[in-house]
């Protein structure tokens, strides 16, 4: 996606989506279209009335979408681990922070706060969330989409690797095909699962795994 580029038909979903769930990088990366990316999807959150759901963090990708969304007067919903916020990575200017006491639970109260996921650019811990949250779809857990908001080409070689999988029998096509690649974030519908999803603003709430109990720190 071209720095400055809108994703705003990622947000386009039949079933009702008040709380997008955004996994990306606790780092900026070395291109500036990345930062671009991330304060182009907070516009388009904001702009569609949509709260964000987010990891609570205030640095890299994670810290620009957080700043954006509240800069335009949106919502910024974070979930954080008590350690990483001992360790003065937290956001405390959020909406709301909720602090809880394992990854586990982070992720598992993240998924029942939102009713959609996007992945943005990112690396271990973005691709393990999204790639966990579209095997629970896999699994049955949900039938909302997920997928990918590709930024300069960011997730190519990822979705050449999933195309790859698909062909060689690992991932059912229908399922490959509930999570695309989208380079360019205009053109991008999210329709339910499991038919066609865009990667540009995945979904997913996991309605049967149960609440987390966290502090909420405003």
């Amino acid at each position: 996606m071209p720095a400055g580029g809108t994703p705003a038909r990622l947000i386009r979903y039949t079933a009702p989506v008040r709380r997008v769930c955004i996994f990306c990088g606790s780092y900026s990366g070395i291109r500036a279209d990345y930062a671009a990316g991330a304060r182009a999807m907070a516009g388009a959150l904001v702009r569609g009335g949509l709260e964000l759901v987010y990891g609570g963090g205030r640095v890299g990708l994670m810290g620009i979408l957080a700043d954006e969304v509240l800069r335009l007067g949106g919502a910024a919903v974070g979930v954080i681990p008590r350690a990483l916020r001992e360790r003065e990575v937290g956001h405390d200017g959020l909406t709301e922070l909720h602090v809880v006491e394992t990854m586990h639970e982070r992720k598992a109260m993240m998924a029942d706060l939102a009713d959609a996921f996007v992945a943005l650019p990112g690396g271990l811990g973005t691709i393990e969330e999204i790639f966990e949250v579209w095997t629970w779809a896999q699994l049955g857990m949900h039938q909302k989409p997920c997928g990918f908001l590709d930024v300069a080409g960011y997730y190519a070689p990822l979705a050449a690797f999933l195309d790859h999988a698909t062909r060689e029998g690992f991932i059912r096509p229908q399922l490959r095909a509930a999570a695309i690649v989208e380079s360019d974030p205009p053109r991008a519908h999210v329709t339910p699962w499991p038919r066609r999803c865009c990667s540009s603003a995945p979904a997913s709430f996991i309605a049967s795994r149960p609440s987390t109990r966290s502090t909420s720190a405003r």
